[in-house]
Order: structure tokens, then sequence, then C-alpha cells
């Protein structure tokens, strides 16, 4: 018997003022499988769209977006619509192909055959599971950041890691190094396993669920070389003086998922904890930076 596709449903947020995009976003990743984010330059407000299945938690959504109202201090209007499951996922996989991203990093979808690649280092992830695929500007500026990086970290950390793809991005590029990536989201953890495996770094990569930098791997383990934190600006901000306790002397922080006008906030609260300018990627509206600790 054929087996009958998903119900699905479209989640809509329209006319976003800009300062409000992070938190949406993070509200409808944190419940839905791909978001789409589309500017509006007429008006200069930005749509985001997601689709996920449509019996999905809902007490779940409804307290994504009553976060992300709280933490952007604008309540935005949600528009739901059902989607026609049959199709979806090859129209993803259309909208999925293989990218390069900077001068050494190559995404490669798990619909794209495997192929040889020349001084491009691969990283493997499922297209039906967009979040932290590569295509967001946040992410592309924490990978561009990475392949910037002279010293070799032994030991890496990436806070709400999502996909994992920064973390497997660091293992692969360094190869001695050891990472230890992170989520609160158990449904991310279990996808970032499946993509450790797939990249075949099961021996040099661990996935956990914790919240912040509290859990015992992260306390008791050995200081970090290298910290990524790709997630809002307000939870970078709090966790400012946690990343310095955490990130050895000399050791490097590559911070995104922020805006362009939120860098100035996100640079004082590191420089209180230690930290100091080293370089600045802007992709508009997004802003990635990488921070030293100094000895």
């Amino acid at each position: 018997m054929k087996k009958q596709p998903a119900q699905l449903e479209t989640l809509v947020l329209d006319q976003l003022p800009e300062e409000a995009v992070p938190s949406y976003e993070s509200a409808l990743l944190a419940v839905s499988a791909t978001v789409a984010l589309f500017r509006d330059e007429a008006t200069d407000t930005w749509r985001i769209e997601a689709v996920r299945e449509a019996l999905a938690d809902q007490d779940a959504l409804t307290t994504a977006l009553a976060l992300a109202a709280g933490l952007s201090g604008y309540e935005a209007v949600l528009e739901r619509a059902p989607v026609e499951a049959e199709g979806w996922l090859a129209r993803t996989v259309e909208a999925f192909p293989e990218q390069e991203i900077g001068r050494r990093f190559l995404i490669r979808p798990t619909h794209v055959e495997p192929r040889l690649t020349y001084g491009r280092i691969p990283l493997t992830l499922d297209a039906g599971l967009a979040f932290g695929s590569g295509e967001h500007s946040s992410t592309q500026g924490c990978l561009m950041a990475l392949e910037g990086l002279h010293r070799r970290p032994r030991y890496v950390l990436d806070v709400g890691s999502g996909s994992g793809i920064l973390a497997m991005g660091a293992a692969k590029m360094f190869r001695g190094a050891r990472a230890l990536a992170t989520d609160i989201e158990p449904w991310s953890v279990r996808v970032a396993e499946e993509n450790v495996t797939m990249n075949g770094l099961k021996r040099r990569m661990r996935v956990i669920l914790a919240d912040g930098y509290r859990h015992a791997a992260i306390r008791t383990g050995q200081p970090f070389d290298l910290i990524f934190a790709n997630i809002l600006a307000r939870p970078l901000c709090a966790m400012a003086a946690d990343l310095g306790a955490h990130l050895a002397p000399g050791g490097r922080a590559i911070l995104a998922g922020l805006l362009g006008t939120q860098a100035r906030m996100v640079l004082i609260a590191h420089r209180r904890a230690g930290l100091v300018l080293e370089r600045r990627i802007d992709l508009a509206p997004w802003c990635t930076l990488v921070l030293r600790k100094d000895s």
C-alpha cells in the first residue's frame, strides 16, 4: 500500500521590522524543518515562511512565538495555510543544490551524487532539514570566518549547533581537532548526530543536549581553542561571560545570528569578558564576528 504523504502547512510572518527578524526566525526554526526569509525593499520589511507538519505540536509553536515577541518587543501576526505534500520535498531538493561557500567549503545535499572535490572540504547534509544547511548568511559567515583561522584548534565547541555544520566544518578542516556540539532542542541533537555519522566524524565529534554552557562536559572539560555561537544577539550578550570563561587564552570565538546593527552591543558584552575584535564579516543584513581572547 502506498504511504500517504504527511499533511503540511505553511507558516507566514509578514511585514516584520528588521530588528525582529532574528528572534522570529529562531522561533520558526525551533518548530519547522525549513525556513526562508524574503526582504521587501519597497517597505524595508521582511517576510518569513516556514513549512512543517500540520499536526505538529501547537503548544511549542505558541511558546516559540511568545518568546520571540518578548525578545524583540514586536508582536507579529501569524498566517497559516495548507500546502500540498506531494512534490514539496522535490521542490525542496531543487531549491537546495550543491553550493560552494568561501574558498574552502562545499555543502553537498544527500540527493547529489558524491564526486571528487579538489581544494574544497565537503559537508554532507539532508535537503529536507534546511536549518543549518549553509544557505543562511549567518552560517556562511561562520564558515568564511573558520577558513580564515591560522591557529589550529585542538578543542572546538559549537553552542546552539542546529545541524552541527559548523563543528563538522572545524573537525574536517583541522583533522586533529575534537569537537563538541550542543543544542537545547532534542530534535536538533538527533539530526546533528545523523550528520556526524554521515560525514564520518563519530570518533572526533560529540553532540549533546545542553542549555548554553550548563553541562558537565563543558564545565569540567578542557578550555576550548575555538567556540562557535550562531544564535541571537541578546543570548550572545547574556552568555558572554561564560564564553570568556571557557575559551582558552589565545583562542577564537566566532559569533553570528546578529544583525549588523547589533554588532556593537555584542562587542561591548564580550570586551567585558576579556575578548577583542579580530575580524568582522558582513553579509547584509547579518554580521559575523571573530573575537580573540588574549593570553
